[in-house]
């Protein structure tokens, strides 16, 4: 059976496909080639959030200028397009989710979860509603067919490889998703908007979380949960209470500049405590961690995620961190990744992916989001209540925290 260029076992001209149109050059592009192939392209918008005054503003996606950009690339490519008012959804899926997060002492991931609760269910079952045949995105990732449905592998372009966002893609949304960029650098993917006359085609990049268009994500938690931003204590790691801070939101794991307490040493945010509403802090050697402890974990490997266990992938905590050497294994149910070398700086909420290491780090086995991360804080809770790794007599503030309860994680 003849296949196109998408695997379908159809002509481009029987074959419907939407493009998920952010109103970027990556999203337009995507359009512009299928539309030149001869698909039958159809353009969606998704209306996320109101920006007011984030419109037209410079680095902030789905914002309403993105939304005109979109219709015009539309326009020229003669396509149908239409804009989808999700805001609701995303407002309680999104918005609300990532603000709860901050608020129990976690540095959420909003695109993975914007990925995995609006585009890749609710847009995907928009474009199967419409008779598409596939949904097509801008994002830099590689999909392949297999023997046991489509597998994900990351980006030629590394520098742009976007499949850290994508590891709670299912195998079921994997067959009907296509990526048509996952081949190009960003130069090839402009050179083709000026190709294709895309008035896009030197639009920057979006940089910004699109509801956080300021960058200051506290404002936002605050006007989404009002009174989060409760006060509490800066902890040293050795029971020392240090000053005082204005709400744990305002702080992130690993974090030095900004704490607000003097110090002779060098301080780092190890922990946030949101049950007792404190900032543990402490020298930045106690911020490695070598086991991590993961919960919603999504696997694509062939084999169960039982067989793997015990067997070396490569690991990366954050989109643009490096791939490390780490193995996985199960406890009581809990998946584990436990990295050779450690990793600083690793925050309950973010995203831990993993990549098949016998392939090179090429192909996206699955990931989970962080539950807890454990080294240094091993060290914490042996400080905190083992009073004899102090010496005679702890600090007064030591024995206030000893009163009330361990600092440890």
């Amino acid at each position: 059976m003849t296949l196109n260029s998408l695997h379908l076992p159809r002509r481009p001209a029987d074959t419907r496909v939407v493009v998920a149109m952010s109103g970027g050059v990556d999203s337009s592009v995507v359009a512009g080639l299928l539309k030149r192939e001869g698909y039958d392209v159809v353009g969606i918008t998704l209306q996320l959030y109101d920006h007011g005054k984030a419109v037209g503003r410079k680095g902030a996606c789905c914002a309403g200028q993105d939304i005109q950009d979109a219709r015009r690339v539309a326009a020229t490519l003669d396509i149908p397009h239409y804009v989808l008012d999700y805001e609701a959804r995303f407002a309680e899926a999104v918005m609300g989710e990532f603000a709860d997060s901050y608020l129990h002492g976690e540095t959420p991931v909003p695109c993975v979860a914007c990925n995995q609760k609006i585009k890749f269910r609710d847009l995907l079952q928009t474009a199967e509603g419409l008779g598409a045949a596939a949904l097509a995105t801008g994002h830099y990732v590689r999909s392949a067919p297999s023997a046991n449905g489509w597998e994900l592998h990351r980006a030629c372009d590394k520098e742009r490889d976007q499949s850290y966002f994508l590891f709670a893609t299912t195998r079921e949304q994997l067959n009907f998703l296509r990526f048509p960029l996952g081949d190009l650098d960003k130069s090839e993917t402009r050179a083709l908007a000026r190709e294709l006359g895309l008035a896009v085609s030197e639009k920057s990049d979006s940089q910004d979380i699109c509801f956080v268009p300021t960058g200051r994500y506290t404002q936002v938690i605050e006007r989404l949960r009002p009174g989060a931003a409760e006060p509490g204590d800066i902890v040293h790691i050795d029971g020392r209470v240090l000053g005082r801070h204005g709400g744990i939101i305002n702080y992130t794991i690993g974090q030095r500049r900004g704490i607000g307490v003097p110090s002779r040493e060098p301080l780092y945010v190890l922990k946030l405590d949101a049950e007792r509403c404190e900032v543990v802090v402490g020298p930045r050697e106690r911020l490695l961690a070598n086991r991590i402890k993961l919960r919603d974990v999504n696997w694509l490997g062939d084999e169960p995620l039982e067989a793997f266990a015990g067997k070396e992938v490569q690991a990366r905590i954050r989109s643009t961190g490096r791939l490390r050497q780490a193995t996985l294994s199960l406890e009581k149910g809990d998946v584990l990744v436990e990295l050779a070398n450690g990793e600083d700086g690793v925050s309950p909420g973010q995203a831990c992916v993993f990549y098949d290491a016998d392939k090179g780090g090429e192909r996206l086995l699955g990931g989970g989001w962080i539950k807890s991360a454990r080294g240094a804080d091993r060290l914490i809770q042996d400080r905190v209540r083992n009073p004899a790794t102090q010496g005679a007599r702890e600090p007064l503030g030591a024995r206030v925290a000893m009163r009330r309860g361990s600092v440890g994680f």
